[in-house]
């Protein structure tokens, strides 16, 4: 008889059991989580967003406190709801938010983005949604907003950062090279792809702007036949200025040693030894020039 009285109450503790399972199930299906395809569902509304990684041992830490945050908003009814982000399936998230450290936690309001950097209790993640703390907080930059192109660009870069990765790890584990093969693939590769893409560059900078090439004269025989005079008359020119230049030079130095103290004190003697010379004076002859 005992053991039938105890049924009902076993079969009650097994209700009971069921229904707060069931609860807690609900509280915690509300946190979203977020992925590369419909992580823009944040932009619409209020949203706690957090960035975890199974590995991380303080966001393991941070887990109790984010259940209860989403159960009490649910019970509230609040507006704001809590999504998650598995780095490790999503890098390109983790790009596109620049995450540098985990577990980090973001606020987005009506597509405004903010970080989170109070204390990570769930009254306190809670009160700052419920009294509008993040009023105060500075948003992200225009340029810095995850939904901006310069940020697409860098999260396709932290996609291409994992798959160089999971190459790396393969080369490693799978076909077992040495860390520095692998490494020494990858700067190959890079040296290669570099000269490739240097090349394509090249290329697209001539097609765009093509060099310019000196625009061919034509004349005709008589004008150029007159350039050819113009060239050797000028030529002509030149060498008679050459010529009264070394005229001048050497008028300048006769007339230095007519001058100079030793020919002043010979002068003199030399008239007297050529008084009885009927011989004229050698008079210098200047070079003559050239006919034009």
């Amino acid at each position: 008889m005992a053991r039938v009285n105890k049924s009902p109450q076993v079969l009650n503790f097994f209700l009971y059991f069921c229904l707060t399972i069931c609860c807690f199930s609900s509280y915690v299906s509300a946190t979203r989580e977020l992925d590369e395809d419909n992580w823009r569902e944040i932009l619409q509304g209020e949203w706690m967003v957090e960035f975890y990684a199974p590995w991380c041992p303080a966001c393991n830490a941070l887990g109790p406190a984010w259940t209860e945050l989403t159960n009490r908003a649910a019970r509230k009814n609040l507006a704001m709801k809590t999504a998650a982000v598995d780095v490790t399936k999503s890098p390109g998230l983790s790009g596109r938010f620049v995450v540098t450290a985990l577990p980090t936690i973001f606020h987005v309001k009506d597509g405004e983005f903010r970080q989170y950097k109070g204390p990570r209790d769930a009254e306190a993640m809670l009160s700052y949604v419920e009294r509008a703390h993040w009023r105060s907080a500075e948003p992200l930059s225009a340029w810095k907003s995850p939904d901006s192109l310069q940020m697409s660009l860098v999260a396709h870069f932290f996609k291409l950062s994992q798959a160089l990765r999971s190459v790396h790890t393969m080369l490693m584990e799978t076909y077992g090279l040495p860390t520095w093969g692998s490494y020494l693939i990858f700067a190959v590769g890079t040296i290669f792809i570099g000269a490739l893409l240097g090349l394509m560059l090249v290329c697209v900078i001539d097609l765009l702007y093509p060099p310019r090439r000196p625009d061919k004269v034509t004349v005709s025989l008589a004008e150029a036949d007159q350039r050819k005079k113009d060239t050797n008359k000028s030529d002509d020119e030149q060498e008679l200025l050459n010529d009264d230049i070394v005229d001048e030079a050497e008028h300048s130095q006769s007339d230095g040693e007519k001058n100079s103290p030793s020919d002043t004190e010979e002068e003199p003697a030399t008239k007297a030894e050529g008084a009885g010379d009927d011989k004229p004076n050698e008079v210098r002859k200047r070079r003559s020039r050239k006919a034009d």
